[in-house]
């Protein structure tokens, strides 16, 4: 019986329908994406990242254009951590826009506004962890600082300290197993507590006179290495994430294992997309938002006005000055909202629903509705849309597949869908599936990652769709 189970699985296989050309340049292109996850780890990064590659494409900052022409490409980048890309398409902006929307931010540890203490002769830093982490997942591993601070006079220190062999690194140290029989009969989710995850940060004294030593000692170093005051810790924005950089996973290295593939594969991956569109019939547009992993919330979240003054000042420069064009305009428009799912784990099949749950190296994975149990939270695409994409998918030789996020009633999750849907847009979640989501080390097919470029890139120059979404 096990037999035609393993040859059902291999059949399903992305890699099967792919020549070997087609491999070569997938593997090529990941050796891009690889890069690119060593060089931004945190969502500023990636959205300087974001600037420096469309600038160099000859995309043009939005708010230097005094008019928009069929054929233009253009960006915005707001607040260092939001950012938009758009090639103008053939058709009125007031027909609507093809947009992905990826998200930039990742789980991690941000420092607190007072971090720094000392305790039994060693100097730490609190933290407070972003986005839904297993705690016990960041312990007993190196970390790198990453961020900004802005200090009392308005200047800005740009800080990347623990990526070189050179530098130092941070850890949250775990209790000893000798010691550790209570810790072992907690929870797992108990077992390392939020406030428990506080960073090592020093150990030597600067004078025995002096209160608290070692921490004085710390604060000498950053003054006259930084220039930073622990008052400037209250006006920053520091992230502890991994060290190890992205590699190759398995011995025929089809697979790229590393931090913050979600969702910066959906970044690259559009990214690149939309870098190769030239004269699309409808205006074509990505948006790299943050503070999905926590609601997409704040000014720079999805759930702000981003899109919508985008969308109005992208209208104002062809001479549509009526908010109502503005509102037709988007909700005319279609969007994929990229995003990961999960790939079924076997060592751990038991939460997943194999016949509609994604998996490793079957193609991009398309979702009809994410959410939680009843579909709480969801944006529940609608099937017409989802059988344009099929078509469109199959159309141009991309190999995708369906996803749920686990059993119904195992847990579950929210995309960006939805807070894009409310505009009256039509929207379906697409994105990779990962093994290992949200944690330190995440891991995708090139296969998948290839095919989520290709399905990206049909999208963004598809022309009008064979339905009608709007309804005046």
């Amino acid at each position: 019986m096990g037999q035609p189970q393993e040859k059902e699985e291999v059949l399903g296989n992305a890699w099967l329908t792919m020549e070997e050309e087609e491999k070569r340049r997938a593997f090529e292109f990941a050796a891009g994406y690889i890069e690119f996850l060593n060089r931004a780890k945190t969502e500023r990064e990636t959205a300087t990242f974001i600037e420096r590659a469309v600038r160099e494409q000859g995309f043009l900052d939005l708010g230097k254009c005094e008019t928009l022409k069929a054929g233009q490409k253009v960006y915005v980048k707001q607040k260092g951590k939001i950012a938009a890309v758009a090639v103008i398409g053939q058709e009125p902006l007031e027909k609507g826009f093809n947009i992905i929307a990826s998200h930039l931010d990742s789980p991690r540890l941000d420092l607190k506004p007072r971090p720094l203490y000392e305790k039994d002769g060693m100097v730490w830093l609190k933290t407070h962890y972003y986005g839904g982490i297993k705690k016990y997942q960041w312990t007993a591993i190196p970390l790198a600082l990453h961020g900004i601070v802005v200090r009392k006079n308005g200047t800005k220190l740009i800080v990347r300290l623990g990526d070189q062999e050179c530098e130092p690194v941070f850890t949250v140290p775990d209790l000893l197993p000798h010691l550790a029989r209570e810790q072992m009969e907690k929870k797992m989710s108990e077992a390392v507590s939020g406030e428990g995850l506080n960073l090592l940060a020093g150990n030597i004294p600067g004078s025995e006179a002096e209160k608290e030593a070692i921490k004085a000692a710390i604060l000498k170093r950053l003054r006259q290495e930084y220039g930073i005051e622990e008052e400037d810790f209250a006006s920053a924005e520091l992230e502890a994430v991994p060290v190890f950089r992205a590699r190759d996973v398995g011995f025929d290295r089809s697979m790229v294992g590393g931090y913050g593939q979600d969702d910066r594969v959906s970044v690259y991956t559009s990214l690149k997309a939309i870098l190769e569109v030239e004269e699309p019939p409808r205006t074509a547009m990505c948006i790299f938002a943050d503070k999905e992993e926590i609601g997409s919330t704040g000014n720079t979240g999805l759930r702000s006005y981003f899109l919508e003054n985008l969308a109005a000042e992208m209208l104002f420069r062809v001479g549509q000055r009526e908010y109502l064009s503005v509102r037709r305009a988007l909700a005319s428009s279609r969007a994929l909202s990229a995003d990961v799912n999960a790939a079924v784990d076997p060592n751990y099949e038991q939460v997943f629903e194999k016949m509609n749950n994604s998996f490793l190296g079957r193609g991009v994975v398309i979702t009809k509705y994410t959410g939680s149990k009843g579909k709480y939270d969801a944006n529940d695409a609608n099937p017409e849309f989802v059988a344009w994409v099929r078509q469109l998918f199959d159309a141009n030789g991309v190999v995708w597949q369906v996803g749920e996020l686990g059993k119904v009633d195992e847990g579950g999750g929210g995309t960006v869908a939805q807070y894009l849907a409310r505009y009256g847009m039509e929207v379906l979640d697409c994105g990779v599936a990962l093994l290992a989501m949200h944690s330190p080390f995440e891991v995708a097919s090139k296969a998948d990652i290839y095919h989520a470029y290709k399905g990206y890139k049909a999208f963004l120059m598809a022309g009008d769709p064979t339905y009608e979404p709007s309804w005046w």
